[in-house]
């Protein structure tokens, strides 16, 4: 975690410390969230209640950045002044809780920062803590965000907090109002989803449990196998997850599973599969019958497939350490490839992935997934399918490497999914697309292609 803040004598918070401890590490070491959230725990003793105010503030303060920034800047004296890095992060936290915690109150929140920047840094950095939030709440009108009609790619990213080019995409492939909406729904707390193991419990006996534990759910609108949970945390983690009940998994995932249509007995061959929820998901359709076939590059997360199939009472995934490119199993008359891609549908679950990732990264990755599907296309026997899945919305991941790869692979066409997925997700083209404003899903891209009889495997 590298030097330890400097303490003070000053008391202040415990709780909100560690918390500029972890953005500390996120904003000026470079850290993921998760792993500056995971190394700050490790060193306190906090009770759940405060590792939960934690992660409430961490992740929403990352997620928040740039609005945070852009608000406070209005009220120093010199706009563009230099602030160290501690108190930056000091004014991030106490301008958080002004503006998007509502059981905080804010004199507490202010006086809560003022006792930080005086025992992290200096005396003098707290009255200078203090003149900035308390002006913010005599006077928030004074922030005054970019014309939203007359600059609406500025409006986007700083009122909601995301970088300029993927406000400009959504902007450019959604129109105003959704755009809006799809931001405004990435900067929400993720929301929790069960999937049932029907190889550990029915549907009956889930809904007794939560029911019996007054856990607040809604079924999935279009797979009845998923649960969203309406409450935070993890309920009932021993009864359901560690029992292997349940899985967790966002119902947008199981639709590439949906497509691929596993029967029993069959032969399924799984690329990019770790930590494997779609192979999972697969085998407990299949009846843990059959053979699934599960290959990825990483022992690591291979060994947590392993860990996840003992759980669920599965046995029959082969789990394959190997570079998809460079596997040469036989042929399948179902292959599923679900690609490493910019992860952009699933944005309000990582708070740091959109200062982490530009523009770029989706044409280096476009390259790969189009590397992957072509080899992908060998391992399918003649009349199989081959589905093609990613989360992300950007539609250099999704439709221009399927379209690509249909115009060098005339033996490939789309298969429509027919009664397996819902009407209302299928696109004219047979594309399976959810996003997390419309269908309240994480956001994902799937598309099934069969291979004509008569193709060379």
């Amino acid at each position: 975690m590298g030097a330890p803040l400097k303490k003070r004598t000053v008391k202040f918070d415990p709780v909100r410390a560690a918390v500029i401890d972890v953005l500390h590490l996120v904003f000026d070491k470079g850290w993921k969230s998760d792993e500056a959230i995971t190394e700050v725990i490790a060193a306190h003793q906090f009770s759940d209640l405060d590792r939960r105010f934690l992660l409430q503030l961490s992740h929403g303060i990352v997620k928040m950045k740039r609005r945070l920034d852009f608000s406070y800047s209005f009220f120093l004296e010199k706009p563009g002044a230099r602030i160290d890095k501690i108190t930056r992060n000091i004014l991030r936290l106490g301008l958080y809780q002004l503006i998007y915690t509502d059981r905080i109150p804010a004199g507490a929140a202010v006086s809560e920062s003022v006792n930080l920047a005086r025992g992290l840094v200096h005396e003098s950095r707290g009255a200078f803590i203090n003149a900035i939030l308390r002006n913010f709440l005599r006077t928030p009108d004074k922030v005054v965000f970019p014309n939203k009609a007359e600059n609406p790619v500025a409006y986007l990213a700083d009122f909601y907090s995301y970088p300029d080019w993927f406000a400009e995409y959504t902007l450019n492939e959604f129109g105003l109002e959704r755009a809006e909406q799809l931001l405004a729904r990435g900067n929400e707390p993720p929301r929790l989803t069960y999937r049932l193991n029907r190889l550990r419990c029915n549907h009956e006996q889930l809904i007794s449990i939560l029911d019996q534990h007054q856990v607040k759910y809604r079924q999935g609108q279009y797979i009845n196998d998923y649960y969203h949970i309406l409450e935070s945390g993890l309920p009932l983690e021993a009864e359901l997850l560690t029992e292997g009940r349940v899985y967790i998994q966002d119902e947008s995932a199981g639709y590439a599973v949906r497509l691929l249509n596993p029967k029993q007995r069959d032969k399924i061959l799984d690329l990019c599969a770790a930590p494997g929820g779609k192979s999972t998901y697969a085998a407990a359709m299949m009846h843990n019958q059959g053979r699934i076939t599960s290959v990825d590059v990483s022992m690591e997360r291979l060994e947590t497939l392993v860990d996840n199939c003992r759980r669920l009472g599965i046995t029959i995934l082969i789990p394959v350490v190997c570079d998809v490119l460079d596997f040469k199993g036989p042929a399948c008359n179902r292959v599923l490839l679900d690609v490493p891609c910019s992860g952009w549908g699933v944005v309000g679950k990582h708070s740091d992935l959109r200062w982490m990732k530009d523009r770029s990264e989706s044409h280096k990755l476009a390259r790969l997934q189009a590397e992957l599907i072509r080899h992908a296309a060998k391992l399918v026997t003649p009349g199989g399918v081959l589905v093609y899945s990613t989360c992300t919305i950007i539609r250099d991941e999704n439709d221009s490497v399927v379209e690509e790869f249909l115009l060098q692979h005339p033996d490939f066409s789309i298969d429509k999914p027919g009664k397996t997925i819902h009407r209302e997700l299928i696109s004219e083209r047979g594309f399976i697309k959810t996003y997390p404003n419309v269908e309240g899903l994480d956001g994902a891209f799937c598309v099934r292609l069969k291979k004509k009889l008569g193709a060379n495997a």
